[in-house]
């Protein structure tokens, strides 16, 4: 059963989550510096298992559609720490966007409500490509 609570151990994994998104856009900007680039990456990972616990985030990345998504985050993550930082992105951009092409349409929902954003997601020609990709997962 999932808890919807907030409990430190919740609060500590959101922050190193956001860190490391933050550490990870710096990594780009800064001309893919693989530092920073790593640092994210370690960051985001330690973060999503301490929001949602170690044995969801198990169960999350092993999950039979999400192994394609996974091993190739993986291999981006060691592509990056090993020094080739352009290479290890495109793959953990790949594997980023297979495993998490099923909350687009969740994300989609709450952009909808935030309010710069959701009047730019309500006009028609993104909401019809909205409707026409709703519940749909990222091509493989």
């Amino acid at each position: 059963m999932v808890s919807f609570e907030m409990n430190d151990r919740k609060k500590i994994g959101l922050g190193l989550t956001g860190f490391g998104v933050l550490f990870s856009f710096f990594g780009i900007i800064f001309f893919f510096d693989k530092g920073l680039l790593a640092m994210g990456n370690i960051l985001f990972i330690s973060g999503v298992s301490l929001t949602i616990g170690l044995k969801s985030t198990m169960q999350f990345f092993m999950k039979r559609q999400n192994f394609k998504g996974t091993i190739s985050f993986l291999v981006g993550f060691f592509f990056v720490v090993l020094g080739w930082p352009i290479l290890g992105m495109i793959l953990e951009a790949y594997g980023f966007i297979v495993l998490f092409s099923g909350f687009w349409p969740t994300l989609a929902l709450f952009i909808q409500r935030i309010p710069i954003l959701g009047w730019l997601f309500q006009q028609s020609y993104i909401r019809s490509w909205l409707d026409r990709n709703q519940g749909k997962r990222v091509p493989v």
